[in-house]
């Protein structure tokens, strides 16, 4: 098992998951060692995401900790599997937060994804010209280069929504993000074109939360809810001052399902939603 520096959002889950199996079943870290044959210091390097393990090693591991669920222990096997796949996004490593590239891979592999917004427009539906005029106002402001990066990132994230098989995709806006002109009349009103055409697509519901709803649950977060293989490897990705912050504990994830159920009480019907959308869009 090599040592890694910087390991991905994803080798970090699948290192969380094994911990969190083992400590289900009342295993030591000596213990788990002595099953293996190693020494303790292994055990908690694999834990902490600072060694490699292949999909072998995975399986041994859940056979030694007796875990009943095959499903979960496939899943674990395939993110050991992928761990030497180079992606789009590792052209962006060291060039953009991690976090950016946490959420990259996080939806590459998503097999379903939700979101709610109420200020911003979801990202993988953003035109370039509406992500380039929020990221230009970014405190401190960015440079050009930093600024077209982001972008250039932003556009491919959306990759995942199209293509042979898509994404499923359930997003959630409240109007006030329909109706805030980033970047002026003209480029609110190309968005606004690109949600409505969105909503056509047989992979993507987008529902609006109206200004006559009044109070809702959620208002004052953004949520990415990134659906796995399996529930237990669900994920919640929240915007914070301090950049990406992600959720994968099971009580929350529970609530922020719970959440996203709630507020979808409060939004208009996907066909109403996009009738909404339009009508914005006539009086800019």
């Amino acid at each position: 098992m090599a040592p890694r520096s910087a390991p991905t959002g994803r080798q970090r889950r699948l290192a969380t998951e094994l911990r969190r199996m083992r400590e289900h079943a009342g295993v030591s870290i000596q213990e788990a060692a002595s099953m293996l044959g190693a020494d303790r210091t292994m055990i908690s390097n694999i834990e902490a995401g600072r060694t490699t393990v292949s999909d072998e090693r995975v399986r041994q591991l859940a056979s030694h900790y007796k875990c009943p669920d095959q499903a979960l222990v496939d899943a674990l096997a395939d993110m050991a599997n992928s761990r030497r796949a180079r992606n789009w996004w590792s052209e962006y490593r060291g060039k953009l937060p991690e976090g950016h590239l946490d959420i990259s891979e996080l939806e590459h592999y998503a097999t379903a994804i939700r979101t709610a917004q109420t200020v911003h427009v979801p990202g993988l539906l953003q035109t370039e010209d509406h992500a380039r005029s929020l990221f230009e106002l970014t405190v401190p402001k960015p440079s050009r280069l930093n600024v077209e990066l982001r972008v250039a990132h932003r556009m491919e994230r959306q990759t995942v929504l199209q293509g042979p098989n898509p994404t499923t995709y359930i997003g959630i806006v409240h109007e006030t993000a329909l109706r805030l002109e980033f970047g002026g009349r003209d480029v609110a009103r190309r968005q606004l074109k690109q949600l409505e055409e969105a909503s056509d697509w047989p992979n993507v519901t987008l529902r609006v939360i109206p200004f006559s709803a009044g109070g809702f649950p959620g208002a004052d977060q953004s949520v990415l809810y990134v659906a796995g293989p399996v529930r237990v490897l669900d994920t919640v990705q929240l915007d914070t001052a301090l950049g990406a912050e992600f959720v994968d504990a099971p009580t929350p994830l529970a609530n922020y399902r719970s959440l996203l159920d709630r507020m979808e009480q409060y939004a208009l019907p996907a066909k109403e939603s996009q009738e909404l959308i339009r009508s914005i869009r006539s009086e800019l």
